[in-house]
């Protein structure tokens, strides 16, 4: 009774006091992990890479081994409200930590809730398919290297594979979806291009006219440089050899090799050569393509998709110059170029 006097009193002379906010969410620690790994003890990965990049092919393929399994887009670091949105707020923050709460042992119990949540989800999936491998697919354009810190206070012990693709080519692709999306954000010149490649696509294939407003260029282009540059920088700092990065032109090229790498980084017993075989029948499909072509056929068959470089039909003089002065140097870094002159 005494102390809401003295709240009551404190309103009157001061008023309401302002909602504070939420302390950082503190990352799991060792000895956490160590006691949830009883409950759900199966190994996790993150299949991260920029939209349009080949993560969903290489989430079909790597869940064809009878160990690992894989699903996709639960977004729970890379596209908001992401995992932490469940604890981030004082309320929850209060209840999580409020001294009277003897389950919490004097500590936040935020990271093992967020934990609990996400190893579920995942876990329930594999147990369906009698899997001990389990990973997430899920692609990021925007948050860049958050991905890999938010990943890392819950999951430390998990590892990380990212897919790096052609920005060029990404560029391309991400036009198009927003072309047979019909895009909310389509501008009216957007919808010019669109309007005149459906009529007459002959001049957008030999370099006279571009699909491209210079305004997309550069922002998807700094978006995938940027992605690439603080995704692997900080995947490497943080889960070191538990990180492992590949080239969606690698794998289209040596989908067996490149896949053999991915499943011995998961730690699978036992390669079978009969998964060369699964792996041609699954990459002899497209239901991206297929998607597209249902949704506007019109604007999808423009453009043969899953394949490498396309942009070397599509781009103008204005397109590479834009894109070299953006990210060229990413280009040179991943070997896609050996310098600026192309």
């Amino acid at each position: 009774m005494l102390s809401r006097l003295k709240s009551a009193a404190r309103i009157l002379l001061k008023g309401e006091q302002k909602n504070k906010a939420r302390n950082p969410i503190p990352p799991i620690t060792p000895e956490e992990v160590a006691e949830i790994k009883q409950f759900f003890p199966r190994e996790k990965f993150f299949i991260f890479g920029h939209a349009r990049s080949g993560t969903t092919l290489l989430m079909r393929l790597v869940r064809l081994h009878l160990e690992v399994h894989c699903n996709y887009q639960a977004h729970f670091f890379t596209r908001k409200p992401l995992l932490k949105a469940l604890v981030d707020s004082p309320e929850i923050e209060e209840w999580l930590t409020r001294k009277s709460n003897r389950w919490n042992h004097g500590r936040d119990l935020s990271p093992l809730v967020l934990r609990a949540a996400a190893d579920f989800i995942m876990e329930r999936d594999a147990a369906r398919e009698g899997k001990m491998i389990v990973g997430d697919k899920s692609p990021s354009s925007t948050i860049h290297g958050q991905v890999v810190r938010d990943a890392y206070s819950v999951y430390p012990d998990a590892k990380i594979i990212n897919i790096v693709r052609d920005g060029r080519d990404v560029l391309i692709s991400e036009r198009f979806r927003n072309f047979v999306e019909e895009s909310k954000f389509l501008t009216a010149e957007d919808k010019r291009i669109i309007a005149d490649l459906q009529t007459d696509p002959t001049p957008f294939s030999d370099g006279r006219r571009s699909i491209f407003t210079e305004a997309f260029i550069r922002n998807i282009a700094k978006r995938w440089a940027d992605d690439l540059a603080e995704v692997d920088a900080e995947a490497q700092r943080l889960y070191g050899k538990n990180y492992h990065s590949l080239r969606y032109e690698d794998l289209l090229a040596s989908p067996f090799v490149e896949m053999t790498k991915v499943w011995k980084f998961l730690g699978v017993k036992k390669i079978s050569k009969t998964l060369a075989k699964a792996i041609q029948t699954e990459m002899s499909s497209n239901p991206d393509e297929e998607w597209q072509a249902q949704r506007n056929e019109g604007i999808a068959s423009f453009l043969p998709k899953g394949q490498a470089g396309n942009w070397q039909r599509l781009f103008t003089a204005r397109d590479k110059a834009v894109f070299k002065e953006v990210a060229g140097e990413v280009l040179i870094k991943w070997g896609y170029e050996k310098d600026l002159n192309w």
